[in-house]
């Protein structure tokens, strides 16, 4: 008797089969990729992730980033289990257990940033109202669960023939059944011999797909292509004829930094920390030798005629990775943030996120006029200390009111902060001196005069501390703790040299402003330079 055909609901088209094939090899790729990355970043940890945690079970998920052994077995759980189930999704190997994995993983990601009505609260890729990536996802290991397409293109059913051979021996046919009455669906070819020619070429579709994924990681990770190795040899030959163009050095050749399309850009992580930075106290407020300066995350770059630059550092530093530089900062020993109170919002998120405690002090940057207005908004927003900006100081002593300054001074002290005074010019800071002005400390400028752009010249935004000498004897003088700032000429002078420069001369702490990537290494820098100016002329402040 002829088995019967199977029901229509098993039937599966081929259009059907390659398109859940993709499905399930594109969500296998994107975990496994995921995995991957964390596995090659030295000191990945899920710790921002969790301390960012929103929604009705943000407690629990922060609370494993407070807990260093939860927080490791998060960290393995999280590598190694986006990497299994992405090799498993990709293969078609345990392709139900891999989905269920998957969507597990998922759903946790769901409920720690969950975007209910309002944008997500950790890093997001666009704005989500219920569904979001990661729940689209979910959705899809679902579907890959349940459809028996997912059994297709894979290489379970080479497992489960494999399995099957093993057991053949020991299979027997029920008592009584008569096997002409046996009635099954139409086995595929697969089915009807698992491990022959055509299943086993089926079965191994996946590892085509495993095997792009390996070569587009060695290609995105340096490993040059051919092409690129002609290029070199090309570059090491030099031009063909013409003594008017120099021969490129043999040792050149492509590398993933300076190319137009870079794929690679090494730097100092946390691992590569030497120490932190010690602390030293002006008055009762305990602060970091160094102080991250918010200028580059406000996009006030100050990068002289390039134009484009403000604009590029403001897109650079998005919310999260405003977060990310404060927090790393603060890994570093860094405790101290100086930024003008249009940064204060950012700050106040990042302290209810429970992101890190790092302190500011607030410039109170502005209109000479506006100045009480700013002092008060700052300090409403969790300043820990105050002090006039340099140029509304500069600006109110060329409008010989000075008077305003020193009421600056007490409107910040009668709110129980510390108060400071900032100067560009060292004209300004002679004037409150000589107005009996005392502040708690001081911010003043302090650069050298050798790198090439330093043209004083008015109106010419390269040059900050236009007599440094000058400065030096005259500070000296001064009893009260000294921060100073612009001491690389935003960006002119190596941070190597501008760091020993203004410890030496008597700064007691410096004020730098610093992208994440030079974090770990300004900070290594910052150590060793400490080391070697413990004795100097001008008696430490502080």
């Amino acid at each position: 008797m002829a088995n019967p055909p199977p029901p229509p609901s098993e039937k599966a088209s081929a259009l059907e089969v390659c398109a859940m094939t993709l499905l399930r090899v594109a969500v296998g790729w994107h975990f496994l990729y995921e995995g991957v990355s964390k596995l090659w970043t030295p000191g990945w940890t899920a710790a921002p992730y969790l301390q960012s945690a929103t929604g009705p079970f943000a407690g629990l998920f922060q609370g494993l980033a407070e807990h260093a052994n939860a927080l490791a077995v998060a960290d393995q759980l999280n590598v190694w289990g986006l990497t299994l189930v992405g090799t498993g999704l990709m293969l078609g190997a345990l392709t139900r257990i891999s989905s269920l994995c998957g969507a597990a993983m998922l759903a946790l990601y769901y409920l720690s940033h969950p975007p209910f009505f309002a944008e997500s609260g950790g890093p997001a890729e666009g704005h989500y109202l219920i569904v979001d990536k990661n729940l689209v996802e979910l959705l899809t290991l679902l579907v890959v669960f349940a459809r028996p397409t997912s059994r297709i293109l894979a290489v379970d059913p080479l497992l489960a023939g494999i399995w099957a051979r093993l057991r053949a021996p020991r299979a027997t046919v029920a008592a009584g059944a008569a096997p002409e009455t046996i009635r099954t669906p139409v086995p595929s070819v697969a089915e009807r011999d698992p491990l022959g020619r055509r299943a086993v070429l089926a079965g191994l579709t996946g590892v085509a797909f495993l095997g792009g994924f390996v070569l587009a990681v060695l290609k995105r990770h340096g490993w040059a292509s051919h092409e690129e190795d002609q290029l070199a040899a090309k570059l090491k030959e030099g031009p063909a004829k013409g003594p008017e163009t120099a021969t490129v050095p043999a040792t050149v050749k492509p590398d993933a930094v300076t190319g137009a399309t870079i794929k690679e850009f090494k730097f100092a992580t946390i691992k590569d920390l030497k120490g932190q930075i010690p602390h030293a106290k002006i008055k009762d407020l305990e602060v970091s030798r160094v102080i991250l300066g918010g200028n580059l995350i406000g996009g006030w770059a100050h990068a002289r005629d390039l134009i484009y630059v403000s604009s590029l550092v403001k897109a650079y530093h998005h919310k999260w990775k405003v977060f990310e530089t404060l927090a790393l900062a603060e890994k570093c020993g860094i405790n101290t943030f100086l930024t003008n109170p249009v940064l204060c919002e950012t700050i106040n998120e990042y302290w209810k996120q429970k992101l890190g405690k790092i302190q500011f002090i607030s410039d109170c940057g502005g209109s000479p006029k506006d100045l009480p207005e700013l002092i008060k908004r700052s300090i409403d927003n969790g300043a820990a200390a105050c002090y006039v900006q340099g140029g509304t100081a500069d600006r109110i002593v060329e409008l010989k009111q000075v008077d305003l300054i020193g009421k600056a001074l007490d409107l910040i002290r009668q709110h129980g902060r510390v108060a400071g005074i900032g100067a560009h010019k060292l004209a300004t800071v002679k004037a409150c001196v000589e107005a009996g002005l005392k502040p708690d400390f001081w911010m003043k400028t302090l650069h050298e005069a050798n790198y090439f752009s330093y043209t004083p010249q008015e109106k010419c935004d390269n040059v900050w501390c236009d007599n440094a000498r000058e400065t030096i004897a005259f500070m000296h003088a001064r009893e009260e703790p000294w921060i100073a700032f612009k001491t690389l000429a935003a960006g002119a002078i190596h941070p190597r040299n501008g760091f020993r420069f203004a410890f030496k001369n008597g700064a007691d702490f410096i004020c730098v402003g610093m992208y994440d990537f030079q974090m770990v290494e300004n900070a290594n820098l910052a150590l060793s330079v400490l080391s070697e100016c413990r004795q100097r002329e001008r008696p430490w402040r502080a």
